[in-house]
C-alpha cells in the first residue's frame, strides 16, 4: 500500500488559559473546547496522521499573542509558519511588523489576521485606514488571512481588487452555510473572488458549519466541490482548524474527510492541497528539514 502523502496543517491554534482568557469561547455549544489546549497535545495526533509542519493562527486581538506564538515556533520544529495579529489602522503598523520580524521566530511570521468576522461594518475591509495597513503588510512581504463571513466576502472581493500585491488567503473558505445546506449567496461571492488571481483558500473548518452531531462527508462536498472547481488545487491548502474542529470532529476524522473530498484530483492535485500550496504561499521550509 502507497503511504499516505506527507501533510502541511495549515491551519490550527492553541490557547493556555492560564496566560489568557478566550473570550470567544463562550456557550454550551462551545463548552467542550474551554480549557487549554497546547502544542504538545497536537504533536501525537498530527504525527499519527502524518503531518509534517503546521501554520498555527492567531485567535484574539491582543498585541501580545503573536510574540507568543512565534516564541512557540522558535522552540520546536513543528510549526513552520505563524499568522499573527497586529492593528491593521495603527500608524505606525510598518515598523511594528518589522519589530515581530526581529523577535525569536520572527523568521516564521507568515501571516497577519484580524477577526474581520466580528466586524459589525460588512465593509471594514475597504476602510483607507485598514487599506493603508493591507499595503504595509504587502510591502513587507507577508500575507493576509481572511477570517470573514459570506455577507462579507463582497468587500474582500474589492480589497484583493484594489491590492493586487498582497495575496489574501481565505480562511475556512469563507464560513459557508453548510448547515442550511444550501451555496446562495455564499458560492457566487466565493467565485468572484477566486477570479483575482491574488487569492488563495483553505479546505478547513467545514465541519464545525455542518451539524457538527450528524455532518457526513455528503453534506461537505458541494462546498468542497464548489472550492475545486474556483481555485483549483494549486490555490486551496488544508487546514485542520484543531482544536476547534473538535467541536465535530477528530483530527483525523477531519483529514480523512478531506482527502476524500479530495479524491478527484488525483495525487499531483492533492499533493498541492494538502502540502504545496502551503509551502508556496506562506514560504515554509521544505517538510522534510522542518
Amino acid at each position: 500500500m502507497t503511504p499516505p502523502l506527507p501533510v502541511i496543517d495549515a491551519h490550527h491554534h492553541v490557547w493556555d488559559l492560564a496566560v489568557r482568557d478566550q473570550d470567544w469561547i463562550t456557550g454550551e455549544d462551545l463548552a467542550p473546547i474551554r480549557r487549554t489546549f497546547t502544542l504538545a497535545d497536537l504533536e501525537p495526533e498530527a504525527g499519527a496522521a502524518g503531518v509534517v509542519a503546521t501554520v498555527l493562527v492567531q485567535t484574539v486581538t491582543v498585541a501580545d499573542e503573536t510574540p507568543e506564538l512565534l516564541a512557540l515556533a522558535h522552540a520546536g520544529s513543528l510549526v513552520a509558519g505563524v499568522v499573527g495579529w497586529t492593528d491593521l489602522t495603527a500608524p505606525d503598523i510598518a515598523d511594528t511588523l518589522a519589530a515581530l520580524r526581529a523577535l525569536p521566530g520572527g523568521g516564521r511570521l507568515v501571516s497577519i489576521r484580524h477577526q474581520v468576522q466580528g466586524e459589525p461594518d460588512p465593509e471594514w475591509l475597504l476602510r483607507p485606514d485598514v487599506l493603508r495597513g493591507l499595503r504595509a503588510v504587502a510591502a513587507a512581504g507577508l500575507v493576509y488571512d481572511l477570517i470573514v463571513r459570506p455577507h462579507q466576502l463582497p468587500a474582500a472581493v474589492r480589497a484583493a481588487a484594489l491590492l493586487p500585491e498582497l495575496t489574501f488567503v481565505l480562511d475556512h473558505a469563507g464560513k459557508p452555510p453548510v448547515a442550511r445546506g444550501t451555496t446562495h449567496p455564499w458560492a457566487g461571492h466565493l467565485r468572484a473572488l477566486a477570479a483575482l488571481p491574488n487569492t488563495v483558500c483553505k479546505l478547513s473548518g467545514l465541519v464545525t458549519e455542518a451539524d457538527p452531531r450528524s455532518w457526513t462527508v455528503e453534506d461537505l462536498r458541494p462546498y468542497t466541490d464548489t472550492l475545486i472547481e474556483a481555485f483549483g488545487p494549486g490555490r486551496l491548502m488544508f487546514g485542520s482548524d484543531w482544536p476547534v474542529c473538535r467541536l465535530a470532529a477528530g483530527y483525523a476524522e477531519v483529514l480523512d474527510a478531506a482527502r476524500e473530498l479530495t479524491g478527484r484530483l488525483g495525487e499531483d492535485g492533492q499533493r498541492s492541497v494538502f502540502a504545496g500550496t502551503a509551502r508556496r504561499v506562506y514560504g515554509l521550509r521544505d517538510p522534510a528539514t522542518v
